[in-house]
């Protein structure tokens, strides 16, 4: 059961726990629209990256914009590459580099998903949504994108007490 909210720190919390689960919600919904290539997800983010950076990358600039260890990466660019997904060459301006950069391959691979959710949101806003709601959530992308942007590497904020004192318990 859910914990009223009567002090402005809990009801931050409750707005965190409703958009958290909107947005996984959506996430899953997004996800049963993509095609069965056999792709995980992390590729699929890194190919992602590497298609919205429009230029090649190196491994340390991927890793660190993915958040994945560097051995992590290694694995999943050399699968990409096995794949013809993506292609590694060598760094003109530093040979010891290798720049990573998408292949035409990778990039369909994203568009045709792409096409297939963007077709199946449209729609669904169309036949659920009113304009008026539709502008709504044009305003809540623009928010969860300022979100995602924050940097966290500050400090994490305090544990959330209840009106009595105590911690407040999160539901999942």
């Amino acid at each position: 059961m859910a914990e009223a909210f009567t002090n402005p720190a809990l009801e931050l919390v409750g707005t965190a726990i409703r958009l958290r689960r909107s947005v996984q919600r959506l996430a899953r919904q997004l996800r049963f629209r993509r095609s069965d290539q056999g792709i995980s997800g992390t590729k699929r983010s890194v190919l992602g990256t590497l298609y919205r950076a429009d230029k090649p990358m190196t491994a340390s600039e991927l890793a660190r914009v993915e958040r994945l260890q560097p051995q992590s990466l290694t694995r999943v660019v050399s699968e990409l590459e096995e794949e013809q997904l993506i292609e590694r060459t060598p760094d003109e301006a530093d040979r010891r580099q290798l720049l990573i950069s998408i292949t035409e391959a990778g990039r369909n691979l994203l568009i045709v998903d792409a096409q297939t959710q963007v077709r199946w949101l449209a729609s669904t806003m169309s036949s659920h949504l009113s304009k008026a709601e539709r502008d709504v959530l044009l305003v809540a992308a623009d928010l969860i994108d300022r979100i995602c942007d924050a940097s966290d590497d500050g400090p994490q904020p305090a544990a959330v007490e209840n009106d009595s004192g105590g911690p407040t318990s999160i539901p999942v």
